[in-house]
């Protein structure tokens, strides 16, 4: 526990260390993020939307963990269902193109997922590895489908993007202007509440959990673990891809290159400041999503927007020392 504080500490004092070497207050910088992220009706927007691909990501990253793989895939999971979502509710428009679209974000997810799954449980091939290869090999493909002669790309604008989604083909907000909230973050928040009842309440949970703990003693118990890994990794990207989904039809309205700002590597963050329990992917989600949004107004008062990056680097630092110490005591 010392340890733990130590590192806190060290984490505050290097961020104010870094401020106060840039000759910004810490102070004004404080006050300036959480004004950006909840000093009015259009800030607490912006965080919310920040927050629901993360959630999504968040809960992707989260459910392998679990099941002892660590997905860093995410990000390209994400991207793929994204890109396939748009396609499907372009050619099919209105509320079944929404569905649909939905749906296909989640099989693309979970089919790009599945070759590290796959490779894990029966040639026990590094998920890490293949799911960074994979994360690239996805940004390359999605990139040419909206490229200059990309079969997805609007030929009738000038840039690389597919077209936009007419409004009655989107999700839509349960709250209007000026407090948005998308009903892609309530179904975020029904995903964390079911996936947390899924794992502690249900025989699927339960063998999902044991191989992850301990793939040996789960044998033992009558579990496959390379079963389960590779339902975990396809779920994992499944949840992911659904996270690019929601993110096409709630707010986007289309795919176009450079798509996620990095919301599947955040989402590491996210799974390990979760601490086991899937609920607190939810406020762990708010957190990155706050200083995603509130470091936008840090740059615009000057304050180098790298700093949020640092703090959330420091954050997960932290998140990794408390996982660790925890998996060292169950040791």
């Amino acid at each position: 526990m010392i340890r733990i504080g130590l590192l806190v500490a060290a984490g505050i004092v290097l961020v104010i260390g870094l401020l106060l070497a840039t000759g910004i207050s810490p102070a004004m910088a404080g006050s300036e993020l959480i004004a950006g992220a909840f000093g009015s009706p259009r800030a607490i927007s912006g965080s919310l939307r920040e927050t629901t691909p993360l959630l999504f990501a968040g809960l992707a990253v989260f459910l392998a963990l679990r099941a002892g793989l660590f997905n860093i895939g995410a990000e390209g999971q994400l991207v793929v269902g994204a890109a396939a979502t748009a396609a499907v509710a372009l050619k099919f428009p209105g509320p079944i193109g929404i569905v649909l679209g939905m749906v296909a974000g989640m099989v693309a997810g979970a089919l790009w997922a599945w070759p590290a799954g796959a490779i894990r449980a029966y040639r026990n091939g590094h998920e890490v590895i293949t799911t960074i290869m994979l994360n690239r090999v996805a940004v390359l493909a999605t990139d040419w489908l909206v490229g200059s002669q990309g079969p997805l790309r609007d030929p009738t604008t000038g840039g690389t993007t597919t077209a936009v989604l007419p409004r009655h083909s989107r999700l839509p907000d349960l709250l209007g202007p000026p407090l948005s909230v998308s009903s892609g973050l309530l179904l975020g928040l029904i995903l964390a509440g079911g996936l947390w009842w899924w794992l502690g309440r249900t025989v699927a949970g339960y063998e999902l959990r044991a191989a992850g703990a301990n793939p040996t003693a789960a044998r033992f118990a009558g579990v496959e673990p390379q079963r389960v890994m590779v339902r975990a990794m396809l779920s994992s990207g499944a949840l992911a891809g659904l996270g690019g989904a929601v993110q096409v039809l709630a707010f986007e309205g289309r795919f176009y290159q450079g798509f996620s700002p990095g919301y599947g590597f955040d989402a590491l963050g996210v799974a390990l400041l979760a601490a086991g329990n899937a609920l607190w992917t939810i406020p762990a989600a708010l957190l990155f999503g706050a200083l995603s949004q509130g470091g936008t107004r840090l740059g615009i008062s000057g304050v180098p927007k790298e700093i949020t990056g640092v703090i959330l680097g420091v954050v997960i630092l932290i998140a990794g020392a408390l996982r660790y110490r925890r998996v060292r005591t169950v040791a």
